[in-house]
């Protein structure tokens, strides 16, 4: 009795979006089971479950580069930075037009000079 040793190697395919997101869809066809889809495009079945929960969540960076989509608490946690943020800007803004007003109301009061000063062109451009 001989016993034969059979070597296989698998090369890892790269899917494009698009050929994923075709995959998907076809797996919703209402006459085919995802297992059948998934051997017909020769994909794991795992992968093209992710792939179609991925494609639910609207994440298609996600079925493009099969990182995960982004959790609720890390989409939380970036909503309220960009509040913090643009809170900040907004006081920032407000510094800025208040010593604005400071400048002109000076200078008609003739407490400070008419001449412009060396940065006041970079601030009148915004």
């Amino acid at each position: 009795m001989s016993v034969a040793i059979i070597e296989q190697t698998k090369l890892r395919r790269h899917l494009t979006a698009e050929k994923k997101l075709a995959i998907v869809k076809a797996s919703y066809a209402p006459d085919v089971t995802v297992a059948e889809i998934a051997r017909k495009y020769h994909v794991g079945l795992s992968t093209l479950i992710k792939w179609r929960k991925y494609a639910l969540e609207g994440s298609l960076m996600s079925v493009k580069d099969n990182t995960p989509p982004a959790s609720a608490s890390e989409v939380k946690k970036l909503k309220k930075e960009v509040k913090q943020l643009q809170k900040l800007l907004g006081k920032k803004s407000l510094q800025i037009e208040i010593l604005r007003e400071a400048v002109e109301l000076a200078r008609e009061k003739k407490l400070i000079s008419q001449q412009p000063f060396p940065w006041e062109d970079d601030i009148a451009s915004d």
